[in-house]
């Protein structure tokens, strides 16, 4: 792990952590063999709580996720190669944004690399598909975070048609072999597919179109998604049970409560970096003698 020193929050207690039945990565990880659609978008896995609870559990744990990132953020300063990669995929509405602001908003962002993934560019298109996604992987010792991601290939690329069938069928074993690169080249990767509702998503549009402040949210695109609904949750069927890796697996997130969202990704981003048992970076001088110098300065 490097030269390392502990701090204080090695003994913090882990506050609230009752409301939880079962740990996030547990409850919400995706196990071979399930059937997405029957996930309740508005169901809470594994918490116990209401939104006050959670809303004080996220407050409770800021402290501790910032304090690990700048720990993170110490060791990739002083040589070392780990990095945490957040993907977030889901559906328009889903929720992406608002987790960026209100989880990954809670630590420094000079240690957050943050890339969301569009329709590829005329350069991005010249090259594999996985050449944009390779040069927005976060740097040793920083957080990246991808809204929408290589996972786009599964799916808006399956669902429109946009590949033949034969091609984006080798793009699940392209997917798991490059994510097991990452992970050995020291990034630790934690994906999150949020599951929203029909309905959810047609109320979050409306809200869309009736507040002049929410129109630049607004993609008429959205509507053609809806249409497919049924072939898109089947490609996200696909996606989970033919991506999620021992390496890399996969998080079911329900979003329509975003309450819940929040916190469910809040948890599984501090269990991610708790697992790394992160330390302070020792001193690579002579501490004493820089404390004699600085005096008779």
């Amino acid at each position: 792990m490097g030269r390392h020193t502990r701090g204080p929050a090695d003994d913090r207690p882990q506050a609230l952590a009752h409301e939880w039945s079962a740990a996030p990565s547990d409850a919400l990880r995706w196990s071979a063999g399930g059937d997405l659609s029957a996930v309740d978008p508005s169901s809470t896995p594994g918490w116990e709580g209401g939104k006050a609870e959670a809303t004080e559990l996220v407050a409770a744990h800021a402290d501790e996720l910032s304090e690990l990132q700048e720990r993170l953020f110490a060791e990739g300063r002083s040589g070392g190669s780990r990095a945490v990669l957040l993907v977030l995929q889901g559906l328009d509405t889903a929720g992406k944004g608002g987790i960026v602001r209100h989880v990954v908003g809670l630590v420094d962002p000079q240690g957050v690399m943050h890339r969301s993934f569009g329709a590829p560019t005329e350069e991005e298109k010249a090259h594999g598909y996985l050449w944009r996604i390779r040069n927005a992987l976060p740097r040793p010792g920083h957080i990246g975070v991808f809204d929408r991601s290589h996972h786009e290939q599964v799916l808006v690329v399956r669902v429109e048609g946009l590949e033949p069938r034969a091609e984006w069928e080798a793009h699940y074993d392209e997917i798991n072999a490059f994510e097991a690169e990452v992970v050995a080249s020291g990034t630790t990767i934690v994906k999150v597919a949020l599951v929203i509702s029909r309905d959810e998503q047609k109320q979050r549009l409306t809200e869309r179109l009736e507040r002049p402040d929410k129109y630049w949210k607004y993609d008429p695109g959205d509507i053609d998604t809806r249409l497919r609904w049924d072939d898109y949750v089947a490609a996200y069927q696909d996606m989970l049970d033919r991506t999620s890796t021992e390496v890399a697996p996969w998080y079911v997130v329900p979003a329509d409560r975003k309450w819940f969202a929040r916190l469910a990704v809040s948890e599984l981003l501090l269990d991610a970096l708790r697992s790394l048992d992160l330390g302070w970076p020792a001193a690579d001088f002579d501490v004493e003698a820089e404390k004699r110098r600085l005096a008779g300065s």
